[in-house]
């Protein structure tokens, strides 16, 4: 999701298109409704069906069960946004990035109780997307060329506010003034850094955790308005957002270069920011980011069948 307009991205040419299956009243549906005027960005799924939402609009958090399609809301939001979020399945605890707020929250995933906050900068920032590692939490900032890292103690102990720390990025990845920089991140297939998304350029760099940037060689290829990362594998899911595209390419072990598989897109997508797993289906979140956004502005997630 980008904070600043942006000169339109070309759109990409040959992507394949996905018709969507008939909606019926059976389990796991394939769209469900998010609250009007919601304006969603993150999602995330961990080891049990239930999708996990934020809201730009005031950093609620709304829980779906996948099965049923049904919601609720299972944390208030703060006044400030909620983008990426990802779920530590062991502890059943959630990790929010906060945009502007510039803070990342940390909350049970039971009944969104705050579990701790931190803040990360002081002054204009755009917390944006997170990764959990086995030690450390990552995140990435769309404003400022940086990575934050929250270190985990051995059984997943939060760190102290002292403890969290900033890495700058340096190397390849040029820092875009007014414009949407680092967005998703991804650890690596080997395990040894991370790939992370710029959006405003459409490409894609592995970083090492301190912080040296290296672009990824795709064959010539960009991936216009990439925004939410996964990946499974050596697969590495892209979604982009305004041109309504979700990509899957496949990585080198240690991430130096890609290749594109596919590229699809769907009916039902409407600026999708980011996707999560659960089964044999990907959930995508609408942003709607090309939509002015009214209190009565409806928003939805869709599934597909996995690629």
């Amino acid at each position: 999701m980008r904070r600043r307009s942006v000169l339109a991205a070309a759109a990409a040419l040959g992507a394949s298109v996905l018709v969507p299956t008939t909606a019926a009243a059976t389990p796991f549906p394939t769209r469900f409704p998010l609250p009007d005027g919601f304006m969603p960005e993150g999602i995330a799924i961990g080891a049990w069906p239930t999708a996990y939402f934020g809201s730009r609009a005031d950093g609620s958090i709304y829980a779906v069960d996948l099965a049923t399609g049904r919601g609720r809301v299972l944390a208030a939001g703060p006044g400030t946004p909620s983008l990426g979020i990802k779920v530590d399945s062991a502890r059943r605890r959630l990790f929010v990035a906060g945009g502007t707020g510039g803070d990342v929250r940390v909350l049970d995933a039971r009944d969104g109780r705050t579990i701790a906050s931190y803040r990360l900068f002081e002054g204009e920032s755009f917390v944006n997307d997170l990764v959990i590692t086995r030690d450390a939490v990552w995140l990435t900032d769309s404003d400022e060329p940086t990575l934050y890292r929250l270190p985990l103690g051995p059984c997943g102990e939060l760190p102290a506010p002292e403890d969290v720390t900033r890495v700058p990025l340096t190397g390849d990845m040029v820092d875009i003034p007014d414009v949407a920089n680092a967005n998703g991140i991804v650890t690596t297939p080997d395990g040894t850094g991370f790939v992370i998304g710029q959006t405003s350029t459409g490409k894609l760099f592995r970083v090492d955790h301190h912080g040296v940037t290296r672009e990824i060689d795709l064959g010539g290829v960009l991936l216009p308005r990439n925004d939410g990362l996964l990946r499974e594998g050596r697969n590495l899911y892209v979604v982009q957002n305004r041109v309504n595209l979700f990509t899957k390419l496949e990585l080198s072990a240690d991430a130096s270069s890609a290749r594109v598989v596919t590229q699809l897109t769907d009916p039902r997508f409407d600026v999708p920011a980011t996707v999560a797993a659960w089964g044999n289906r990907f959930y995508l979140v609408n942003g709607r980011f090309s939509t002015t956004p009214t209190p009565t502005t409806t928003y939805d997630a869709i599934a597909i069948e996995r690629f």
